[in-house]
Order: structure tokens, then sequence, then C-alpha cells
């Protein structure tokens, strides 16, 4: 069987040796040695000014809206997983969808401005398969417009643009450390801001809004546990070479897929890209679904990622976006991850590449 992914595991023994010097202490959660080693590890690895680790990827973005006090409109994006739009919602505040660029998939910056009203306060834009968006030309309507730009960056670990991590971009950026991410702990995230007073802000929430016996806010609880922390220190030493074997297995598809009947992402020059997801757009819905049949009947499981388009959820008010809902309805991402065989890409590829060539799916 080959899943759309599988979770990157280090040798069992490391991870139980690195655990076991929290076990020893019995001291497994609320801001331990191995919580605060890592989040200073990946601080310096993603060259954040403010580096805050937490608990998943969702609270996350939920503790970034609360700390920019954002209580109305909230420009985004339809395409994205769907915590980006109910994390909005959550809030009691409004999602203002805009469509997507057909080639990055991201939010369609040239569109922004046409959606601003006296009642937004925000963009919240996706790095979706962890590519950039146009960063800057959202920060240039951010700045002409007053609006304050948190980044959806759960897949972009590792993505940089001309040198710089792709997390080191707008007001807050935050990232997802799931066990399907590139980097992970199992369960986890971050939240990184280059304002420090907001940092701060997000720290305190991060913790119910108290160090010690001083009480500053209100918070949540979106402290990581030692027993988290103590994969992603494993996983930390790996982070090199998974990048590397995803980037060859992404590129080995790309080349077998190139000229062929789909659409695959181009990666600007300026990019340093994570190799987070290998999407295919097909042409048809109907031959989207077709070469998924023919996978699953070799037990090989693609994934629809993302659809539905978030702006067709039941919950939502409707806005047109027919970009985002053409790509949502013919996307499908490929089976990647770090010990995928070639042998099984070239499977994947040739059953692809067969069901392509029937003459009724190009219609």
């Amino acid at each position: 069987m080959i899943n759309v992914t599988k979770t990157f595991l280090p040798p069992f023994e490391q991870y139980t040796e690195t655990l076991k010097r929290a076990w020893d202490k019995s001291w497994i959660t609320n801001n331990g040695e191995l919580v605060l080693e890592l989040e200073q590890k990946l601080k310096d690895y993603l060259d954040a000014r403010n580096f805050i680790l937490c608990v998943n990827g969702t609270v996350v973005l939920q503790m970034a809206i609360k700390a920019l006090n954002l209580t109305g409109e909230i420009i985004t994006t339809p395409f994205s997983y769907v915590a980006t739009t109910t994390t909005i919602l959550w809030a009691n505040c409004t999602p203002v969808f805009v469509d997507i660029d057909p080639g990055t998939f991201c939010i369609d910056a040239t569109k922004i401005e046409a959606a601003i009203t006296p009642r937004t306060q925000a963009i919240m834009a996706t790095h979706v398969y962890g590519y950039p968006c146009d960063v800057e030309a959202i920060e240039a309507l951010a700045s002409k417009y007053g609006l304050k730009v948190i980044y959806d960056a759960a897949h972009a670990f590792g993505t940089k643009i001309n040198g710089t991590s792709l997390l080191n971009y707008g007001d807050v950026s935050t990232c997802s450390f799931h066990a399907t991410k590139v980097f992970h702990m199992g369960e986890g995230g971050c939240i990184v801001s280059n304002d420090d007073k907001l940092s701060r802000q997000m720290y305190l929430y991060r913790q119910f809004g108290h160090i010690g016996e001083e009480y500053f806010t209100i918070g949540i609880n979106g402290k990581a546990s030692e027993l988290h922390a103590a994969m992603g220190l494993c996983n930390l030493e790996y982070v090199g070479e998974i990048l590397a074997k995803r980037k060859e297995k992404w590129l080995f598809y790309y080349e077998m897929l190139k000229g062929s009947d789909v659409q695959l992402l181009t990666i600007s020059s300026h990019v340093d890209y994570n190799y987070a997801y290998f999407p295919v757009v097909f042409k048809t819905e109907a031959a989207l679904l077709k070469v998924i049949a023919a996978l699953k009947d070799q037990e090989i499981f693609p994934r629809r990622y993302f659809y539905p388009s978030l702006n067709l959820l039941d919950y939502v008010e409707y806005q047109s976006c027919p970009v985002a809902e053409s790509i949502a309805r013919n996307v499908l991402c490929l089976p990647l991850y770090f010990d995928l065989l070639e042998t099984e890409q070239l499977q994947i590829t040739g059953i692809l590449l067969h069901e392509l060539k029937e003459p009724a799916l190009c219609n």
C-alpha cells in the first residue's frame, strides 16, 4: 500500500534516549527542558527574531487573530486547509474570499485590493503546498490600507525567498509540525513575529495568560509537551536529508510528467522550495476521478488536496472564486515522502499516464 504521505520517524532508540531526559525528571509538560531546547534550535534554524513553539498549527492561527485584535473582515484564500477559514469564523470574524493565482495556487494578490472594504482589517494568506504567496505585493497593499497580515505557513517549513525563511514575513506567520509535514514533532506548531510586543502577547496567550503566579491577560493552553519536543529534536537532525530526498523525488515526478496532459507547479528561481507536495491538475474532474480509481485498484492512495474550495462550504456565505473552484475539483496530490521508492514512483506515473491516453478523458 502506498499512501499520499508517510510519517518520517527517527531511530526508535534515539527518540527514547532523548525522551528519557524528561522522563527521568518526571517533567513532561509546562515548558520543560526539551521544549525550550527545541524552541531555541528552531529559532536559530529559521533565523527568527521571535519564535514560539506551540501544540499545533491551528491554535497558533487563533492566537494570531486574537493578538491582532481582529473583529471585522479578513481577506483570505478559498484554496487552503479548512482551518484557515474556520479560525476566522471561530473568532467571529468574516472571511472574504479572493480567488487564487492559477499557476501558484496561492491567493491572487492582484485581486485583493478590489475586496478591501471599510471593515477589512487583515489579510490571511496561505503559502499553498509550501510555495510562497506574492509577499511583496501583499505587504504593499497592507501598508497602503493599514491592514495586518497573517501567513498560514503550515506547509512552508524550509522554504526560503532570496535566502530568507518564508516564516519571517507578515505581522505573524504560523507553521504546523503535524506528523504529515516536512518537519514534524507528531503534533505541534509555531508562531513567528518580528514585533516584540506582539510576540510577548502571544507567548502569554500560549500559557493561559500567566507566568507562575503573575497573571497578565487571558489565554489558552497552547503548550507543546516534552513527548512531542523529543520527536522534534530528533527529526531536526535529519531536516537537511529530508529536504534533499523530497527534492529528488519531486524532480523525478516532474521529469516523468512534464509535457503530459496535466498542469504542474513551476518553481521560480528566487524560491528555495521545500518540495512539500506534488500537485497535478487535470483538465477535467472526470479525468481525475478515473486516475484515482486506477491508482486505488493498485492500493495507491493519493489525496484531493484541497477539496472542496472553501467558499463552497455550507456554513460560509458563497463568494464566487472560479479559479479556486476549478482547481479544487481537478487537483490531486501524488504520494511523496522520504523513503518513497523510485519503482513506486514509476508505478504511479505509469498508471497516471496510461489513464491520460484514453481519448474520452481529453474531451
